[in-house]
């Protein structure tokens, strides 16, 4: 077996590489080309190139696109773009805005993983002749008992098990993450070593296609009537003030909420408990409202052989920097319910809930309510 898991030398073995333009990417290719395979470089377009020019920690636009090409000539291997635009505008960008219509909190880099590149980039891999995908992420694919699975990456720190839940089970027979052993630090070094012409480009902090984290911007424009303004009330429905659109608002958040004083209460901190889509409220109220021990999942995703017919016990993620919170998971006739050992805050509806064993990911779905 070669290091991919083939039967075969690593010269015959065709392997399709996801470069973004960053780092991580450019490493996975650059270790991929030196063990000797047959390294096949795809960038994806994923919109208006001229959104992302001259700007730092972006992918799959402008700059992006243009240092993921001088990364492959540096390595002497094949390089595609395509153009993808249109598909990463539907599947991705309508539903963030969307999902800040209905009050959610979005992870548009999960469905950008679900819905592209997981789907249709693999789908060209194949069509390439591909014998698998190989992508940057921090993230182990180890075969266990039934096949492949998927783990933390050993860096906790970089670990992005979070944002693959979505990942099937023939998705994930076919993908390799060849940085799941590494930390950022050796990646780093490796780049420096291959002397890559990205080895001292930053790595990526916004959203792609937000420019500044101005996620209000970007919604208000795909969706003009997403910044209606509306009231803020506490708990009892009391008007304690007025909002400009329910887009700046997330379950949990403390700031921004602009009250001021409070006549005849105690002044304690508030915390937006409820965002009301339809009637454009926020809902705020004490922290202790925040407390949440039964989630309920939708759209659910089991990467083990069978979805439990009980409760089992696991750990689970409700955001991504978030450490793994001990509970019980079960199959409901909607979706799921996670049952946390101690109550969790700022549980926010658009957000997901990873379900773990160890290091091992079960599957996850979308957090429905709050």
């Amino acid at each position: 077996m070669n290091s991919l898991g083939f039967d075969k030398e690593p010269a015959k073995t065709r392997v399709v590489v996801a470069m973004s333009g960053g780092v991580d990417s450019s490493v996975t290719a650059a270790l991929l080309a030196e063990q000797g395979y047959d390294v096949v470089g795809i960038t994806l377009q994923l919109y208006d190139h001229g959104m992302a020019v001259g700007r730092k920690g972006a992918c799959c636009a402008g700059q992006d696109i243009y240092d993921a090409h001088r990364v492959a000539e540096k390595l002497a291997i094949p390089h595609y773009v395509l153009d993808y635009e249109s598909k990463f505008s539907q599947s991705v960008m309508d539903d963030f805005a969307d999902s800040y219509l209905r009050g959610e909190t979005p992870i548009p880099c999960v469905r950008c993983n679900q819905r592209v590149k997981f789907r249709d980039m693999l789908a060209t891999a194949k069509d390439l002749g591909a014998d698998c995908l190989a992508t940057g992420h921090y993230v182990r694919r180890v075969m266990g008992a039934n096949g492949p699975e998927l783990h933390r990456a050993v860096d906790d720190n970089k670990d992005q098990s979070y944002f693959l839940f979505t990942t099937t089970r023939e998705q994930l027979d076919f993908l390799r993450f060849p940085l799941g052993e590494m930390s950022k630090k050796e990646t780093r070094a490796l780049a420096e070593r291959f002397n890559l012409p990205v080895a001292s480009k930053p790595d990526s902090q916004d959203i792609c296609f937000v420019p500044n984290g101005d996620y209000a911007s970007v919604v208000s424009k795909l969706r003009p009537g997403a910044i209606d303004p509306g009231e803020i009330v506490d708990l009892q429905g009391n008007v304690l003030g007025q909002h400009e659109g329910i887009i700046h608002f997330t379950v949990g958040q403390r700031k921004g909420l602009n009250i001021g004083t409070r006549d005849g209460e105690s002044n304690a901190p508030l915390y937006v408990i409820r965002v009301d889509a339809t009637a454009k409220r926020v809902y705020v109220g004490p922290k202790e409202a925040l407390a949440q021990i039964n989630v309920p999942l939708r759209e659910i995703n089991w990467l083990d052989h069978a979805a439990p017919n009980e409760d089992i016990p696991v750990t689970v993620k409700l955001r991504s920097a978030q450490a793994p919170l001990p509970g019980h998971f079960r199959m409901s006739d909607t979706g799921a319910i996670l049952t946390l050992h101690e109550p969790a805050f700022g549980v926010a509806p658009g957000q997901a809930g990873v379900i773990y064993q160890g290091d091992r990911v079960l599957g996850g779905g979308w957090i429905s309510a709050s």
